[in-house]
């Protein structure tokens, strides 16, 4: 039985938005629901009636009504949702023009910068009438190749505001990565500062984006943002233009908002790339809205008042999620630089100075802020703070107890997780609701997400797979260049036709929490029997001698034996004594199916640029398997140290 944690008030939980929403629901539907599973019960029971309450909520501003919600609530994929309706993303964003603040940027080892609501309305009306006097129209693609920084906002802004549909990647992917995805969609626009800074560093962005645009033939303006410098010398790029120099310098403008039906394309975001050239997933503004809103307003209980923070950068979907945040008008807080520099707790000391009330970042940062040893709750003052997100990759229970212990006792602790496919969770946080350590609060409102078992049954108190068995309004609309729908159909409907197969290894709880193991098709397969990588990884973060890991299964006689890859932390040796202490943990608190049958030092853990163990990749490089796009990795030249061990061949 996992361990409760923290359990909010009644006065709490009387505040909160998702509370009022029940009451709304009790009152409209002669309900009354007194618990979330209830209303969870009866939201995937009733998706249109959910979504409707939901749209009115929220406040959803649109120039013309739906004539219906949903066509058919039980096809996936190809439900229409709101049909009739005409609204547009970037002005549901902009409703507020007032003097409150809109972001707040922190910008490594630099002074913080302020927006306020009349000033990005201003300056994001600047920049779309300069994107349309060159001739911007409605389904051209602007793309940015940005730090977390306020003009990637704006030019998200202006892109949306007519109806261009805005894709972006931050400024570590390499030249390849780049042209992967961009060289895909064929922007007309692209948005770059000259550099970013990370680690106390200036690293200049301009060399590399050189490499880029010169391989993109349909680009039509290249937009550099200052940031590094004040004005960096772009005489060499084709086409390319100051940001100042680009934005209108008219005053007092009024944003055309483009009036657009519900399923106009407003995203294309990519998936990893780890197997092959990314896969393009055009998302609808009006789906991205509704399903942002929902789990902002609802999930977060974000509230007008509010300062939001998440640690991310633009080639991860939580930017966009973040930047949602203004269609509540609330304060985004940005940062953009390394989150131990100049030292480990600096985030933290930023929530404390920027009165942070919600703090997103990644299991991973928790773990590595856990083997530092680090205590903010006791060096800062975090009164402010009454949620903690994390997302990436499941947190660990200690990473549970690590929070509740050293940040603040509290706090809601809102483990998400879902994917770039959904820009969305499919389990997240409920502010009415307990925590219990290594657990996902709940799953989410009209989100019918389940556990199936190998024959497609779903199951309670199991690892299995997740799947959505109701559609969902942000579901991808299409993928790019897919005419007939095959690789979008691939993607998810092959497994369970009509049913959305995610590719994580999950457990629902008999109380309707989600336990998380990660993807799918990393899990292991010794004797036949599946079981994740997650409860391997959970012993070995206790060992202090390590600093890192990856688990994968390796095809043997006629098996699957399970392979653990240690990277030792400073000044320790894996030792005969590390291993059996290792073997004997992995044995007494996972099973002795997840003890490795070889555990083998390497010098480093290869990642993608979102910071995710690529378990795939190590498990392919063992076999001899090429691993097609390692631009898509943040330390590509980590999987060298795979090859050819003579360890794995005995």
């Amino acid at each position: 039985m996992s361990k409760l944690l923290w359990t909010p008030s009644k006065e709490r939980i009387e505040q909160t938005n998702m509370f009022r929403f029940m009451g709304e629901i009790n009152q409209r539907f002669g309900k009354n629901f007194q618990t979330y599973p209830e209303l969870h019960q009866w939201s995937v029971d009733n998706i249109a009636d959910f979504w409707t309450v939901l749209w009115d909520f929220v406040g959803v501003k649109a120039s013309t009504s739906y004539t219906q919600v949903i066509d058919d609530p039980a096809k996936m994929p190809g439900a229409k949702w709101f049909e009739g309706a005409k609204l547009n993303f970037a002005e549901n964003m902009l409703k507020y023009r007032d003097d409150q603040l809109a972001i707040v940027f922190q910008g490594e080892g630099a002074e913080p910068v302020r927006i306020t609501y009349a000033q990005l309305y201003d300056q994001v009306a600047r920049l779309a009438k300069s994107l349309r006097d060159m001739g911007v129209k409605t389904g051209d693609r602007v793309a940015g190749f940005m730090p977390n920084m306020p003009q990637t906002v704006m030019a998200m802004l202006a892109a949306a505001s007519i109806g261009a549909i805005w894709s972006s990647c931050s400024p570590d992917f390499g030249i390849k990565g780049v042209l992967d995805r961009f060289g895909q969609i064929k922007p007309k626009v692209l948005f770059t500062a000259n550099g970013y800074r990370f680690k106390g560093k200036d690293l200049d962005s301009l060399e590399k984006i050189s490499g880029v645009v010169n391989q993109l033939p349909s680009l039509e303006k290249l937009v550099v943002v200052p940031y590094t410098q004040e004005r960096a010398d772009i005489s060499a790029l084709p086409n390319a233009i100051h940001f100042q120099d680009f934005i209108s310098r008219e005053d007092g403008l009024e944003i055309e908002f483009e009036q657009l039906p519900f399923d106009h394309p407003l995203y294309i975001m990519y998936s990893s790339g780890t197997t092959g050239l990314p896969k393009c997933m055009v998302q609808s503004a009006g789906g991205i809205l509704v399903h942002h809103l929902k789990e902002l307003v609802l999930h977060t209980d974000l509230k007008r008042e509010d300062n939001i923070f998440y640690f991310t950068t633009c080639g991860w979907m939580m930017w966009n999620w973040l930047t949602s945040s203004l269609g509540v008008g609330a304060t985004i807080i940005q940062y953009d630089g390394q989150p131990f520099h100049p030292d480990a707790e600096v985030l933290w000391k930023m929530a404390q100075d920027e009165k942070v009330t919600v703090f997103g970042t990644s299991a991973g940062y928790i773990a590595a802020l856990m083997d530092q040893e680090g205590q903010p709750g006791k060096h800062y003052d975090l009164s402010s703070v009454r949620a903690v997100l994390s997302t990436g990759s499941p947190l660990s229970i200690e990473g549970f107890e690590w929070v509740y212990r050293e940040v603040k006792e509290d706090l809601q602790l809102a483990s998400i997780a879902g994917g770039t496919d959904l820009n969305g969770c499919f389990a997240l946080g409920n502010p009415m609701g307990p925590v219990y350590a290594g657990e996902l609060q709940c799953r989410g409102l009209a989100m019918d997400v389940a556990a199936f078992d190998e024959n497609g049954q779903p199951v309670i108190n199991q690892q299995a797979e997740l799947v959505c068995c109701k559609p969902f309004p942000s579901m991808p609309i299409y993928f790019w260049e897919d005419p007939d729908g095959k690789k979008y159909h691939k993607a998810y409907f092959d497994k369970y036709p009509g049913v959305w197969h995610h590719g994580d290894f999950i457990t629902v709880t008999e109380r309707g929490g989600v336990v998380m193991y990660g993807r799918s098709d990393a899990t292991l397969n010794p004797g036949g029997v599946r079981i994740g990588t997650a409860e391997i990884y959970r012993v070995v973060e206790n060992f202090e001698e390590i600093a890192d890991s990856v688990v994968v299964g390796q095809n043997w006689d006629n098996d699957v034996r399970v392979i653990l890859f240690v990277k030792m932390a400073e000044g320790q040796a894996l030792t005969d004594d590390v291993i059996n202490k290792l073997r004997a943990g992995i044995r007494q608190n996972a099973s002795p199916r997840h003890v490795p049958a070889k555990v083998i030092e390497v010098p480093d853990v290869p990642y993608t640029l979102n910071m995710k163990k690529v378990e795939l990749a190590v498990k392919k490089v063992i076999e001899n398997k090429p691993v097609e796009n390692t631009d898509a990795l943040a330390n590509p030249q980590a999987l060298d140290f795979y090859k050819d061990i003579p360890e794995l061949s005995k």
